[in-house]
């Protein structure tokens, strides 16, 4: 029971910024935007540090020097998966008109929700993969770390869910932006829960898929969400709000784990 509610804490996150549809009756201001996507990297940047990449090493050590091979070949392959998946799914990232991917008639509401979806799954797979070390024999993590990850994930998608919603509130009206919000991070659970169904079966793999997902994340964070945050005015806010996301999911992860 545990786990599960582990493993949904990311979704409940991301559902309670979609909802804010309900209650705001614009699109959050640019500074405040900012001061979030800042916040987000910041808490994705530290937890692919504190809770996936120092895990993956600890648990090679066996490897003496060379207990970076896991974690280094892992995050190469996270970086190349999201990199593909940019290059093959088309999407549409906020504040640009230029769809990526492969042409497609797709609506500018869909891709946006796909763009979301996309750097979703990373989260998902880090947050399942946490799990799965917790119950593998020797995994290095608690149950108190994989928590704090979930937690810390969920505490950016608070403002992920509310990005991705409010500015579709418009076009499509609230019960669909908010569902729009919802479906960005459905892909969550989805993902956890494939990496708990794998988890008898990784074993030594085991830090090579902690290194991935922290490669995935990593290259959601330089790849969208910093150059978003630094765009024209205020990047000064999104600085700032980097410090306190890193800070926030440190003091989470060394806490609770």
């Amino acid at each position: 029971m545990d786990i599960f509610i582990g493993i949904m804490i990311p979704f409940i996150g991301t559902a309670a910024g979609a909802s804010c549809v309900f209650f705001l009756r614009q699109a959050l201001r640019p500074r405040v935007q900012k001061a979030l996507l800042g916040f987000a990297s910041g808490v994705m940047v530290a937890a692919s540090v504190w809770s996936l990449l120092i895990p993956a090493m600890d648990m090679s050590e066996g490897m003496g020097k060379l207990a970076f091979v896991p974690a280094a070949v892992g995050f190469l392959l996270g970086i190349g998966f999201l990199l593909c998946l940019d290059e093959l799914v088309p999407h549409l990232h906020m504040d640009s008109d230029e769809p990526e991917g492969p042409k497609s008639g797709w609506k500018k509401s869909t891709m946006l929700v796909l763009a979301v979806t996309l750097h979703n799954i990373p989260e998902g797979m880090a947050v399942g993969v946490a799990f799965a070390g917790l119950l593998a024999e020797g995994g290095r993590i608690t149950m108190a770390g994989a928590l704090a990850l979930s937690l810390g994930i969920a505490i950016q998608n608070f403002p992920e869910g509310a990005i991705i919603s409010l500015p579709l509130k418009e076009a499509a009206g609230k019960k669909k932006a908010f569902a729009y919000g919802i479906l960005s991070g459905i892909v969550e659970p989805i993902g956890a829960v494939v990496m708990l169904l794998l988890s008898e079966h990784l074993g030594p793999a085991l830090p090579y898929f902690l290194a991935f997902a922290a490669g995935a994340m990593i290259y959601v964070v330089v790849e969208e969400l910093i150059p978003e945050s630094a765009e024209g005015e205020h990047s000064n806010v999104a600085t700032l709000g980097f410090a306190a996301g890193f800070v926030v999911m440190m003091i989470l992860d060394v806490a609770l784990g």
